[in-house]
């Protein structure tokens, strides 16, 4: 469905470390970082689409984050959304709604959402039940 997704940053040398941090996590490889033009790319392994990028805005104005609008990252299991979670509150990002289930979109919907440093909203969710055990 989607070719690439682009986030703006304003401080692209922390931003790369807090994405990197999330992309790691996510199993996401980065595929090109260039500091110079301030943006870098991340892609799940062996396939070319879609790949997440972070870029400063190439107009020269500042990154805003945009109201109504959010990036949500699909995790593998609720374990990982927490893991990614806490990671990013540890890189700078700010609570917007902490881990856990929220019915009302659907039974399973295991979901966190925090900001990241430049005030874009992300969420990091989970469609899939508990496992038993």
């Amino acid at each position: 469905m989607f070719s690439h997704l682009c986030i703006g940053v304003n401080d692209f040398d922390r931003a790369f470390v807090f994405y990197s941090t999330i992309a790691r996590i996510l199993g996401l490889e980065l595929k090109f970082s260039d500091s110079e033009r301030a943006w870098a790319g991340w892609q799940t392994p062996n396939i070319p689409r879609p790949i997440l990028l972070i870029n400063k805005p190439l107009d020269g104005q500042s990154a805003t984050a945009g109201n109504g609008q959010m990036v949500a990252f699909l995790a593998e299991n609720r374990a990982q959304v927490e893991h990614i979670y806490r990671a990013a509150l540890e890189h700078g990002a700010s609570c917007e709604g902490p881990p856990g289930l929220r019915p009302h979109y659907h039974e399973h919907y295991f979901g966190a959402y925090f900001r990241d440093p430049d005030g874009n909203k992300l969420c990091i969710c989970c469609h899939q039940p508990e496992p038993a055990g």
